[in-house]
């Protein structure tokens, strides 16, 4: 079987997945004669969870029933509804529970953590990010070297592969740093690309940029549920991410930001 490419090996080989369990979970979109889809879009929007709707339904019966008071009396009060995530949250990036808050949008986060960490000083005042970057990313990052008086055409640094490579070697961040560190204020890198599926050693990047008195930040949109996280351990700055897409929050849903403890504070 294990060499076998055929629809029955694969469907033997789904019946020993361990995790085959889960497919029961979600709501799978079906094709016209409805037959299950086979779902390659969890980067984009993640499936719907069964338990989502009735879920969704104890929210609006506690509207029905509470009203405004909902706001501290529900059975999951409305105000301090980003609590009942922080431990979640934790758990799936590797950061303190103290380090972490479901708020906003990813952008709008994104916003508050470069207007928080990127602090250009004389010659130290670019920004380096990927070649080919989420392109909400780019705009934010673009618009906060401009609120600072600065060029985006010269203060931003992209990082393209080599010539005829389809990714960036961790090997070329650390030249790049090696090459420019001096110049560079804040790197703000995936933990996972969304074109290719890269996925980075967070800890190397923080590694090479505080090596060259860089400030370190990664947009987890693609990798937090996808990829096994440890931001404190690595010692991020911060980080941002969606959950969307492989957390299945659908759309809507609140993200996710981390700052390192005693980094900056947040009311």
């Amino acid at each position: 079987m294990s060499g076998e490419s055929t629809l029955e090996a694969a469907r033997a080989r789904d019946a020993l997945d361990p995790l085959r369990g889960f497919r029961e979970r979600f709501a799978l979109p079906r094709d016209a004669h409805g037959e299950p889809l086979i779902y390659l879009c969890g980067h984009s929007l993640g499936l719907l969870p069964l338990a989502a709707r009735e879920l969704v339904i104890e929210e609006l019966d506690e509207w029905a029933r509470l009203g405004v008071q909902g706001h501290e009396h529900a059975r999951r009060p409305w105000v301090p509804y980003h609590e009942n995530l922080t431990a979640a949250l934790a758990a799936l990036s590797g950061a303190h529970p103290s380090e972490v808050v479901a708020m906003n949008s990813l952008t709008v986060n994104l916003h508050l953590m470069l207007a928080s960490f990127y602090r250009p000083t004389g010659r130290r005042s670019r920004i380096l990010m990927e070649a080919g970057a989420f392109s909400s990313d780019r705009h934010a990052v673009a618009s906060q070297i401009a609120w600072h008086g600065l060029d985006p055409a010269t203060a931003l640094l992209e990082l393209a592969p080599r010539a005829g490579e389809d990714t960036v070697p961790e090997e070329a961040i650390d030249a790049c740093l090696r090459e420019h560190g001096e110049e560079i204020a804040l790197v703000l890198w995936p933990g996972v690309q969304f074109r290719t599926g890269q996925a980075f050693d967070l800890a190397r990047i923080v590694r090479a940029a505080h090596r060259h008195g860089c400030i370190a930040g990664f947009d987890l949109a693609h990798a937090i549920g996808n990829t096994p996280l440890a931001l404190h351990e690595a010692g991020a700055d911060f980080a941002v991410w969606c959950s969307y897409k492989y957390l299945n929050g659908g759309p809507g849903a609140r993200p996710g930001r981390t700052s390192r403890c005693g980094a900056v504070t947040s009311t």
